[in-house]
């Protein structure tokens, strides 16, 4: 990993292949290794950006206030990339969606996969789930919350875990505890989102569920395709909230031909 040094910390990236330019934004519950099994096809004929959010993996926790949207011009800038595809997964997704109304004219094209809607009026199961990682940090058990975690977006509500890839909950439990770890940080020094217009979003558009999703990311992913203009839903039939880790080659299939537009 490369890092990126300024005032509140760093950022840490990755940069693979060689063509026109796409950034992978991780979920929130992740780092840049969740894209790790998509990685190697689009470098065969992109330059594959993946970093880092502040407090996530790789790089710092910040050490003052910040914003996400901020910290992506700002590697672009660094790596001399004027315009970007960009694909964002879950809170990534939310990222993605801000910067492409902030910085229309850096933005070629815009894939999300179960990003989150601001405001929206979450169901009791998802209310329980934040109850139940708020009742394992306030009890100091990490291991809890993680597993809390794993449960809601990686296994899913609508299967076991004999129905959930081997090795998949150990590659992401280091993420998640970082994650955990540096949530407060997070959450106190981030500028958090803003309810912007997606009428606005100019560029073409992808949007991914998985059919496995929690029911109120089905229902965000219908509303962010419907509300952009130039916007095509796709559903994962084997995919719960984290595509990319459930069905690599179903969404390489379809980020191949949407990002060679």
């Amino acid at each position: 990993m490369l890092t990126l040094a300024d005032d509140l910390g760093h950022l840490s990236y990755a940069v693979d292949g060689d063509g026109p330019p796409v950034v992978l934004v991780h979920a929130g519950v992740a780092d840049h290794r969740m894209w790790d099994a998509v990685v190697p096809a689009l470098a065969a004929r992109h330059t594959v950006v993946r970093y880092d959010l502040r407090g996530f993996g790789e790089s710092a926790p910040p050490a003052g206030p910040f914003g996400e949207t901020d910290d992506l011009r700002r590697l672009l800038d660094h790596l001399g990339l004027a315009r970007v595809r960009l694909v964002g997964a879950s809170w990534g997704g939310r990222v993605a969606v801000e910067f492409a109304l902030a910085h229309p004219d850096r933005v070629h094209s815009l894939a999300l996969l179960a990003p989150p809607w601001p405001g929206y009026d979450w169901s009791a199961e998802m209310v329980a789930y934040d109850e139940a990682e708020t009742a394992a940090l306030a009890a100091g058990d990490l291991d809890a919350a993680v597993r809390v975690n794993l449960d809601m977006w990686l296994r899913g509500p609508a299967r076991g875990w004999h129905e959930v890839a081997a090795g998949l909950a150990d590659g992401l439990r280091g993420p998640l505890r970082t994650s955990l770890v540096n949530q407060d940080v997070v959450g106190r020094y981030s500028r958090g989102t803003t309810a912007g217009d997606i009428g606005a979003v100019s560029v073409p558009t992808l949007v991914g569920i998985g059919r496995l999703d929690v029911p109120d990311f089905q229902d965000i992913a219908r509303r962010y395709a419907a509300g952009i203009p130039d916007a095509t839903l796709v559903e994962f039939a084997a995919a719960a909230h984290l595509v990319a880790l459930d069905a690599p080659a179903e969404l390489t299939a379809v980020l191949e031909p949407f990002l060679a537009r």
